[in-house]
């Protein structure tokens, strides 16, 4: 049998999904056949647990969840049987996601048409489970309208064939016939009467004129009748080519009034939002000028576009507006590929977006998928708008209009029971509301505990006792996720961040800025769309390499959100649970930028390890002590200061070290990992190699008038372990005409002391460091930052770690990345002292890792723009870390994670290079990696920079690589 996982840790990851709602299981299971569902289901009958199948947990909705056993297909029970391109189906498992079935498909020409916002992580199982949609389905329907055959696993162990005409179970055909006889009237009259109507059971599906289709109305049960163990889905045709036409009205109301009439054929997508989606975009970082590129108006809808040719695709597009001359003001038709992906970013930003309100207010879910019939959305959408003022509410809708399925967030208020009542007060009018023009309370996210309790609104009393005899045919005693479509929960029964959800108080030492200066706020940003579940982008590493909830970004903070509640994790900061989930973060920082709400995983995880270990050097040594490897790897830049004062003591070291007895002695005194390679410093520190230097007479530039002066960052890594790349850049800087300085005294932007949640030494050294640096940034100097990590906390972290300090901002806003200030220099006609870059077979090529918190937080786009300019062919490695992570590789028990990241793509594409590539790394750690991994050297992009000088290329400056040849890699 599977594991059962009952363990706090694990049950703490799965007490929600996306939904509003809170339930702590018993156990969680990963089953990977069939087989082992049986046997789940037998233990589960046998202690009395109800039974919850679970995919990727991105329910809206809290059907994904249970005080019982929940049963995560989406682990291991996951392959992909078979894809019969003639017959255009695939044969699956339950826990395939959807990217992975389209990828899959996609070689044959083929997709699969449902394609709701999570397609990148939710999984098929799930979505058929939901009745899921999304923007295709005006083209390509429901996952109703996709699937042809399904095998369920009742409560007994029984598998049972779905499929048109009926199912493999004599007994069960009978029930269903019977119920479908005795119901007829109401299953042509109050089911199936728009689209987008997926409230209750698809009853309507057994209809003889329907073709007694069993699968079909097993889609959207929701996991309330039995759990999906194989599936037959249906696949299309990709369209050969796609136009997008983007009309813009005067409001919102309008585009959803027009969206109707723009129902024709080769239109895939009508896809509708107003200025107030606009608007909060705008709000954020980056995107103050968001949609310059759409068309006037007010309210907006995207029309997508397929055909056989271009033209045709083109042609089709700029006929739309035609259709709805009364109502569109503007349009704009685009063709080209990458101008489309930037207009439709714009469009499916707002699933992240409305999660936070442009005031920073949360905004919630429970009432974000209501539809009703498309000619009446208009109408509807403005009575919801009044219902929303006249009850002091505020949301904003956006959705598939096309479609008449509305989606939206809103600001409730559960901090005290009159919240949570004006919530259901809300609801219950919205209802009402949404069920006088005939619609449905879920259009795609299913009913679950959010809408459940509604369907006697919207249905009838027979319409109910229907929905009863069927589940009662596939699960008489009543052992699947109870309280959901039957016998519903109460909507504010267990609502997560209702008043009954107390936090213990405490003063964090970062401000949280963004959270009004609360944990708990930043902790409760994640909403668990589940965006850390996907393998495209860098984040969640730690997931990809494990898939395990436990481990991804989500799962963390549900531990560290039970841990503030003190219901199931009792113990606080001193939680060995939430010590247990944060151990594989890796402090990338992806989440920070590709979270949809900004979670920061890394700040989180030093915020905790700060208060579980307490501080200084007694942490090390008391009952709840520290891991010797962080004593040895964060105190790293002092004990280095204290072994440079020592002749030699490098060269000692480095020596000592090469004798495997001493390593391995060093190893186990430090808490290092024995399977990792120690590394080995520099006879001469780059700082005393700057001042020799000096010493000597080489100081170029210090007489000429008006030559700019820079700063470069001695970060401990460039200056003891590698400097290598801090020399290269020197001699590039005052290349392109600078006077370079480092700093007078020992400076050091805490990185190490940070990573391990040493936050009391970090501030310090942050102070002293700011007080030497003083004169600089009173000059204002840009700092030149080498070593991302290190830059990262001199722009970001620093303003979080010392709020109060203006220096502190300053030298957020001087410091830069090399490449970013030779970027700026290009564009300013700076001298460009640089050749082209050539090996004896042509351009030089290079393999570009990027460092983490380079693509999470600085970006590399400058890097490129700059390699460009060498004459560099460049392919930079997708999968995000490297899998090191600074001290995180170092200590004991992650080193088989860390070869697993580096083996996902990292060391594959370093392998796959041909001879003479450049291996451009500027982290430290992913260098470290790429040589511990494949035995390659990687450079810094500085060295690739002095590799491209002259010669000589400024006055007293020692002579370097030849003008035009690649750094070896």
């Amino acid at each position: 049998m599977t594991e059962i996982r009952d363990d706090l840790t694990t049950r703490a990851a799965y007490v929600s999904d996306a939904s509003l709602y809170r339930r702590l299981p018993e156990a969680v299971a990963e089953p990977r056949d069939a087989g082992e569902v049986r046997e789940l289901l037998a233990l589960a009958r046998e202690r009395g647990w109800s039974v919850v199948p679970r995919g990727g947990g991105t329910s809206v909705a809290g059907n994904a969840i249970g005080e019982g056993l929940v049963i995560d297909t989406s682990r291991h029970f996951n392959r992909i049987l078979s894809i019969d391109p003639e017959a255009m189906t695939a044969v699956i498992e339950p826990g395939v996601v959807c990217d992975q079935l389209r990828a899959a498909a996609a070689e044959f020409g083929l997709t699969y048409g449902p394609d709701p916002s999570t397609h990148s992580r939710c999984t098929i199982g799930g979505m058929v489970a939901n009745n899921a949609c999304g923007s295709h389905s005006v083209a390509w329907g429901t996952s109703a309208d996709n699937l042809v055959a399904l095998t369920v696993m009742l409560a007994d162990g029984r598998e049972v064939e779905l499929r048109a005409g009926g199912t493999s179970d004599p007994q069960l055909d009978r029930a269903l016939t019977e119920l479908r006889d005795r119901h007829l009237a109401m299953l042509r009259t109050e089911l199936g009467q728009f689209p987008r109507q997926v409230s209750g059971y698809g009853l309507h599906y057994l209809l003889g004129e329907r073709g007694f289709d069993t699968a079909k109305a097993f889609a959207g049960s929701e996991g309330t009748c039995g759990i999906i163990t194989r599936l037959t889905v249906r696949l299309v045709r990709r369209p050969a080519h796609t136009a997008l036409a983007v009309l813009g009205f005067e409001d919102a109301f309008e585009a959803a009034t027009a969206a109707p009439k723009l129902r024709v054929p080769g239109v895939h997508t009508i896809e509708g939002m107003g200025a107030d989606l606009l608007e909060a975009l705008r709000t954020r970082p980056g995107q103050e000028h968001a949609g310059g590129e759409l068309p006037r108006g007010g309210g907006w809808l995207y029309c997508e576009i397929g055909a056989d040719t271009l033209e045709e695709a083109e042609a089709a597009a700029r006929a739309l507006p035609g259709l709805v001359p009364e109502n569109v003001v503007d349009a704009v038709i685009v063709t080209d590929a990458d101008r489309a992906r930037g207009l439709w970013r714009i469009r499916e930003a707002g699933a992240g977006i409305v999660t936070r309100l442009p005031d920073g207010g949360e905004a919630w879910p429970g009432w974000e998928d209501s539809a009703v019939p498309p000619e009446r959305l208009g109408e509807y959408l403005r009575d919801l708008y009044a219902l929303l003022h006249e009850l002091g509410l505020t949301g904003i809708p956006f959705g598939h209009f096309g479609e008449g399925c509305v989606h939206i967030r809103i600001s409730f208020d559960f901090t005290d029971d009159a919240g949570v009542a004006a919530y259901r007060t809300f609801i219950e009018r919205a209802a009402a509301l949404v069920h006088r023009y005939g619609g449905s309370v879920s259009g795609e996210h299913g009913d679950g505990r959010a809408r459940s309790e509604l369907l006697g609104t919207i249905y009838s009393p027979e319409a109910l006792s229907a929905f009863a005899a069927f589940k009662a045919a596939f699960d008489p005693d009543g052992l699947f996720n109870p309280g959901v479509l039957v016998d519903p929960e109460p909507i504010d029964r267990g609502i997560r961040p209702g008043p009954g959800a107390r936090t213990f108080d405490l003063t964090p030492v970062h401000a949280f800025s963004r959270d009004g200066g609360s944990f708990a706020g930043a902790v409760n940003r994640c909403v668990g769309v589940g965006a850390c579940r996907s393998d495209a982008g860098a984040m969640c590493p730690s997931f990809q390499a494990t898939r395990d909830e436990v481990h991804s970004t989500r799962g963390r903070a549900r531990a560290l959100a039970e841990m503030l509640r003190g219901e199931s994790v009792t113990d606080g900061w001193r939680s060995k649970e939430t010590l247990e989930a944060l151990d594989l973060c890796l402090s990338c920082k992806a989440c920070a930028t590709e979270c949809p709400v900004n979670v920061d995983m890394a700040t989180y995880k030093a915020e905790f390890l700060h208060h579980h270990y307490g501080q200084g050097l007694r942490s090390f040594l008391g009952r709840n002590r520290r891991p010797m490897a962080q004593f040895t790897m964060g105190w790293m830049p002092l004990l280095m200061r204290v072994v440079e004062k020592v002749p030699f003591a490098f060269r000692a070291i480095n020596v000592a070290e090469s004798f495997r007895p001493v390593e391995e002695l060093t190893k186990r005194l430090g808490g290092i990992e024995r399977k990792r390679r120690m590394i080995s410093f520099v006879d001469r520190p780059l700082t005393r190699w700057f001042r020799d230097r000096r010493a000597e007479g080489h100081r170029p530039g210090d007489d000429a008038a008006g030559r700019p002066t820079v700063v470069l960052w001695p970060d401990t890594f460039t200056n003891f372990a590698a400097d290598a790349p801090g020399r290269a850049a020197v001699e590039v800087l005052e290349a392109m005409g600078y006077r370079v300085l480092l700093p007078m005294d020992n400076v050091c932007c805490g990185l190490t002391w940070h990573s391990t949640g040493q936050l009391d030494m970090t501030q310090k050294v942050l102070r002293d460091t700011l007080d030497v640096m003083a004169p600089l940034l009173e000059a204002g100097y840009p700092v030149i930052g080498l070593e991302p990590s290190c830059t990262v906390m001199l722009q970001d972290e620093i303003t979080e770690l010392l709020p109060g300090d203006p220096r502190a901002a300053r030298v957020a806003e001087l410091t830069t990345t090399l490449g970013a200030f030779t970027a700026r220099h290009l564009a300013e006609g700076g001298p460009w002292p640089f050749r082209e870059l050539a090996t004896e077979a042509g351009p030089a090529a290079a393999v570009c890792q990027v460092h983490c918190h380079q693509q999470s937080m600085l970006g590399y786009g400058p890097e490129l723009e700059v390699l460009a300019k060498l004459g560099v062919d460049t392919a930079v490695v997708g999968g995000g870390c490297c899998g090191l992570a600074g001290n995180w590789g170092f200590e004991p028990g992650h080193y088989e994670v860390s070869q697993r990241l580096g083996e996902r793509e990292l060391f594959p594409a370093i392998r796959a290079a041909a001879d003479g590539t450049i291996v451009l790394a500027d982290g430290f750690s992913c260098r470290t990696q790429i040589a511990q991994g494949t035995g390659a050297e990687g450079v810094h992009l500085a060295q690739v920079l002095r590799a491209a000088l002259p010669p000589d290329p400024a006055p007293g400056t020692p002579p370097g690589a030849a003008a035009g040849t690649a750094p070896a890699p």
